[in-house]
């Protein structure tokens, strides 16, 4: 039997869930909140994660129904400001940008790497505490009257402006971003030190070099925007001139220190969804990875090349020509490794046993609407085309396809992917893809006409707009309603899952990586004995030769 092996798989027809796992021991509600467990701190952040998640989307039902009319008439203007900024501060900084790295990856890394736990368990907790606590200071924020600055935190209105709760959400942001720092922090340390013997750089798991790449962000990116809110404050309370023209200051140097952290963070945001996407189409194909030392350079080329292109977020405010020029030709460089991830995704599907199973429903809706994300931010990088569509619409469209398109495509499909592995119980299967193809409809017939309603000119952030825009609207409000009912669907069936789900034995899906050769759920301690790494990642082969050996030894 090969010595990867770490336990047998049992029969899955009489399969149960095993009673020494990390949910069922020491069950009481202390035992989780102290607890240093990767998984169930990961499970914690998914309770948290989709908490808010719920909130951003309330907010953002209550912007579509206000744009089912032209008029403002369902909240005063500087309501809707408000609500549009806590739309897009809780969905950036308290969903999408610790989604799949707080969740998946911290349950997944170290059973994917071979370790027992993250390098720094005592940290890892500390992080989701950070979270929390930022979490419920933007909750404060709304509840003694929001903030209205938009979620960029554009000076001068972050600094001179007094009707607002600037310092609050700040503060939210700055401890938010400390809790990135430290999660980044610890994957780096446990990728680099707990490997697994045998588990070299280029046996890892694509969703571990993902998550790797997007911590090298975090780490690096994300002081730079706790900088920046620093500043603001002490602009705002003290009265320093460092973004005040008055006082000496320079209001375009927040917009270079939000950016260079707000463009990476895009990719902090979409690497890890990345990762879960090779993942999922490796396993329902039944191929390695085409290319797969491209696709892991590739995640790493993403992280470099982010920290490179923030200025083409500011071609309207005054910056030279030659540095339009300049981070035009890189916005367009940028694209080439996302390009190759997915090239190599279709090549990778080309030729292979591919099924359809709900998690690879969601890949492909990942690939399209990224795709389709990605292609108009051409225009966007464009300076002829960017002038024309900044502030409209068409940026509004753009970022839904990269970031909720994109990123919750990937989040969900790793969620559904995964879940038999974290629980022990499958969900649904037919169910579970109505709510994916409903979701992606839904989707499409949002924001497809955002990006009509932008080329025409209409500009994001107002509640009252012509009349002649009222149709395009009202079609992306009806989408809206039908994307929530792909959203909630999943939240319903995973709950009844728990008691009611069919057991999953240990590899519903016969994938290859280490997390499907221990017990679902895993143990506390992940493994019952070292595992060695004796074979490349994503290699069916020696997959069909272990199920083979295992078979004649139970015979």
């Amino acid at each position: 039997m090969s010595s990867a092996t770490i336990v047998s798989l049992p029969d899955q027809s009489t399969a149960r869930i095993p009673k020494d796992n990390f949910i069922t021991r020491e069950n009481g509600i202390l035992s989780w909140l102290l607890t240093g467990d990767h998984k169930r701190i990961a499970i914690l952040y998914l309770i948290s994660i989709t908490f808010f998640f719920a909130i951003g989307g309330a907010l953002a039902g209550l912007i579509r129904l206000e744009l089912l009319t032209p008029q403002s008439d369902l909240m005063a203007t500087d309501t809707y400001n408000k609500v549009f900024t806590m739309h897009g501060v809780v969905m950036i900084f308290l969903f999408l940008v610790p989604s799949v790295p707080a969740t998946l990856g911290n349950f997944l890394i170290p059973i994917m790497i071979g370790a027992k736990d993250l390098a720094l368990p005592k940290v890892n907790l500390l992080s989701w505490y950070l979270y929390m606590a930022g979490g419920i200071l933007v909750l404060y924020t709304m509840i003694t009257g929001g903030v209205d600055t938009g979620w960029t935190f554009t000076t001068p209105l972050s600094t001179h402006y007094v009707n607002t709760n600037v310092l609050s959400t700040g503060l939210a942001i700055f401890i938010a971003g400390f809790s990135s720092i430290f999660t980044g922090l610890n994957f780096i340390v446990t990728i680099h030190k707990m490997r697994a013997p045998g588990m070299t750089w280029f046996r890892m798991p694509l969703f571990v070099w993902a998550n790797y790449a997007a911590s090298i962000l975090m780490v690096l990116g994300t002081p730079v925007l706790a900088i920046a809110i620093v500043l603001v404050a002490l602009e705002r309370t003290v009265g320093i001139g460092v973004f005040d023209p008055a006082k000496g200051g320079d209001p375009l140097l927040f917009q270079h220190l939000f950016w260079f952290y707000s463009h990476p963070a895009v990719y902090i945001m979409i690497l890890p969804g990345m990762g879960v996407i090779s993942e999922v189409i490796s396993t329902f194909s039944r191929k390695r990875v085409f290319g797969y030392t491209a696709v892991a350079f590739s995640s790493v080329a993403i992280a470099i090349f982010g920290f490179f292109v923030w200025e083409h977020h500011m071609f309207i405010m005054g910056v030279s020509n030659y540095s339009t020029l300049v981070f035009s030709l890189l916005t367009m460089l940028v694209a080439v490794p996302s390009a190759i991830k997915i090239f190599n995704w279709a090549f990778t599907l080309y030729k292979g046993s591919i099924t359809f199973e709900t998690p690879m429903l969601y890949a492909f809706g990942f690939m399209g609407l990224f795709t389709i994300g990605g292609l108009t931010g051409v225009f966007l990088g464009t300076t002829g085309t960017d002038i024309h569509l900044t502030e409209t619409y068409f940026i509004v469209a753009h970022f839904h396809y990269v970031m909720v398109g994109g990123m919750l495509m990937a989040f969900l499909g790793g969620l559904h992917f995964w879940w038999p592995k974290m629980t022990g119980r499958m969900y649904p299967e037919s169910l579970s893809k109505i709510a994916a193809v409903t979701a992606f409809i839904g989707f499409n017939v949002t924001f497809m006409p955002q990006f009509i309603l932008g080329y025409l000119g209409m500009p994001r952030r107002y509640a009252a707009y012509p009349p002649e825009f009222q149709v395009l609207n009202v079609l992306s409000t009806a989408g809206a309603t039908v994307l929530g009912m792909g959203f909630l669907l999943p939240v319903l069936y995973f709950a009844w899952s728990l008691k009611y789900g069919a057991i999953a034995g240990n590899n519903p899906w016969q994938a290859t990586g280490l997390e499907w050769q221990v017990q679902s759920p895993p143990l506390t301690e992940n493994f019952t004995q070292l595992p060695i790494m004796d074979h490349e990642a994503y290699d069916y082969e020696w997959l069909a030769k272990r199920e083979a050996d295992t078979a004649t030894t139970t015979v």
